[in-house]
């Protein structure tokens, strides 16, 4: 009885360690999992609905378009070490031939490069958290060399949802935001306050913040940093239910990094976390420039099996 006594203020101690240590893990297992399932690959797109598409169709009023992407070519500028070529044959035309009794010619073309480069959508599959990606989806068991297994841009469903567009450039007074400037939950709010809408569930949220004006004429800085979402406003926008989130700038994130921010943790906080959308380099200026600010969205993703990226062009409506 003494020995048993003795031992209880260790025992004890020990089952609260226990306890503590597989609560712990709990959570750490748990910070993955998808409110869809355990066979989910397409994440905030589940939040969109036949209605949404209705509702942002009634935004429509004059019928203009807006193409959103920009054009991709070998002077984009990239993030190292991607790089993009396109080469133009002939197939079985050499010497200037051609095809058959009509004199049949064609081009065809090859694209050699990364998928990365220009406008594009990040798939949940692009970044995660110790080789643990959205979902649970651990990187051993379906990034392979020849494709993804799960989390492809082929999963990806049609968008056709209310897109709206923040102008930071407005919010702090510029033409063009500062590299290295946060906008955070109280910007966003703020204004969206200012243009008079708000932010809804299964949104498109796109950032203007004049960076893309460097793309082209200082390629140098424009890759060396940027204005973008601080890590308290990709928490406050997945509060909100978004379904993508997408600026005029390479990498949606401020950078340099915030202090006490990971690397890349905006990325990690809505692909990996919440398995929200990132649009990149989209062309924001028209939208601004008409005070297009809410609008029907629409994209269709490349299919493109096992793909990580997407080159995209969506297009927004008014």
């Amino acid at each position: 009885m003494k020995t048993y006594k003795s031992l209880r203020p260790w025992l004890l101690s020990a089952s609260l360690g226990f306890f503590v240590l597989s609560n712990n893990a709990w959570a750490q297992d748990d910070w993955c999992k998808s409110k869809w399932g355990a066979a989910d690959e397409i994440g905030a797109a589940n939040l969109l609905t036949p209605q949404m598409a209705i509702d942002a169709a009634k935004l429509v009023k004059t019928g203009k378009t807006y193409a959103l992407g920009f054009e991709t070519n070998s002077a984009s500028a990239a993030y190292a070490p991607r790089n993009w070529a396109v080469t133009i044959v002939q197939p079985g035309q050499a010497g200037g031939g051609s095809l058959g009794p009509t004199k049949t010619t064609y081009n065809d073309d090859i694209i050699t490069g990364w998928v990365g480069i220009g406008s594009q959508i990040d798939g949940l599959g692009h970044i995660g958290e110790d080789n643990v990606y959205y979902n649970c989806f651990k990187n051993s068991d379906f990034a392979q060399t020849n494709g993804l297994k799960k989390l492809g841009v082929e999963k990806i469903p049609p968008f056709v949802t209310r897109g709206i567009v923040l102008d930071m450039t407005a919010y702090f007074g510029v033409d063009m935001v500062k590299e290295g400037t946060a906008f955070n939950r109280k910007e966003i709010q703020e204004q969206a306050k200012r243009q008079g809408i708000d932010i809804r569930k299964g949104d498109v949220v796109l950032f203007h913040t004049g960076w893309q004006a460097l793309e082209g004429k200082d390629n140098k800085r424009f890759l060396a940093g940027e204005p973008g979402l601080g890590k308290d406003g990709a928490l406050f926008l997945a509060s909100k239910e978004v379904v993508a989130v997408g600026a005029d700038q390479w990498a949606l994130e401020v950078i340099p990094f915030e202090k006490n921010v990971g690397v890349f943790e905006v990325h990690q906080i809505l692909l990996a976390r919440n398995g929200i959308y990132i649009l990149e380099n989209m062309n924001t200026g028209p939208l601004v420039k008409d005070k297009a600010w809410e609008f029907m969205f629409t994209l269709g993703a490349s299919r493109i099996t096992g793909s990580v990226q997407a080159i995209i062009n969506p297009v927004a409506i008014r």
